[in-house]
């Protein structure tokens, strides 16, 4: 079940660093959501505490809230772990787990979380690499490893991997960036599939990329070098990219910036 997600006067910090400041905004369930804008303004940064992969980093630390159906996710006692199996994410470049075949990358969270069965493991593997496209290019080669795919297909897999212990929520940060046209296709299209199931944010640099898969686009922008990145604006997609409210989101848009 996709979740909606309320992020609440939202600052994060690595150590002293001031990387955020003070976001609001709301992500309705079974949407895309694209983050645009510069780099270092803190869109990735944002996209790791939706499900506290930033805490990966020493001194990382967040004020504010991040809810999901209105259960917040940084309450006492909440465990991170447990936060990133509702939480899914697939990262910039394809990471595969290189020792592991096809079949083990995609039933790895499952293992896991405990789950043993083999015909539940195979069911699910099935039905993971088929909702990312996958599974008729690789169903006779389960047993290979994963690192021999292509890129495109090395990403798909990870996208299996993250859906295979059924989150209601799927983070991507540039799924894109280091794959061929083709493969950015085929990611786009199926991030249009994957909204039927799940929430999905989305960063990307390619505003074109946000212009074709999301529903909502949010821009954020640097105030000056040092200072935390910002939410400038966040609105319907075609709102933002026809007729934003904000001068600077225009002149991001229109490549005026800067």
């Amino acid at each position: 079940m996709a979740r909606r997600i309320d992020v609440r006067n939202l600052d994060v910090y690595y150590g002293s660093f001031h990387a955020v400041e003070d976001v609001s905004m709301t992500v309705e369930p079974r949407t895309v959501t694209a983050f645009i804008g510069p780099s270092g303004c803190g869109k990735s940064t944002l996209l790791r505490t939706l499900n506290r992969m930033h805490e990966v980093i020493p001194g990382a630390h967040v004020k504010g809230s991040v809810q999901l159906d209105g259960t917040e996710l940084y309450g006492q006692g909440v465990d991170p772990v447990a936060v990133r199996r509702v939480v899914g994410m697939v990262f910039q470049r394809p990471n595969p787990f290189p020792a592991m075949s096809i079949y083990d990358n995609v039933a790895a969270g499952l293992r896991l979380n405990g789950v043993k069965n083999k015909k539940i493991l195979d069911d699910s593997v099935e039905r993971s690499l088929t909702s990312a496209n996958l599974w008729t290019e690789v169903k006779d080669r389960l047993g290979k490893a994963g690192i021999g795919l292509s890129g495109g297909q090395q990403q798909r897999l990870c996208i299996a991997r993250a859906i295979a212990v059924e989150p209601q929520v799927l983070l991507m940060d540039e799924p894109c960036s280091a794959l061929d046209p083709i493969s950015t296709l085929a990611i786009e299209d199926l991030i249009g599939e994957l909204k039927e199931q799940y929430t999905v944010v989305i960063v990307t640099h390619n505003m074109q990329q946000a212009a074709r898969v999301s529903d909502q686009t949010a821009f954020f922008n640097l105030a000056a070098q040092g200072k935390p990145g910002k939410l400038i604006e966040i609105g319907p997609t075609e709102k933002i990219f026809s007729n934003p409210d904000q001068k600077a989101t225009e002149d991001y848009i229109t490549g005026r910036f800067g």
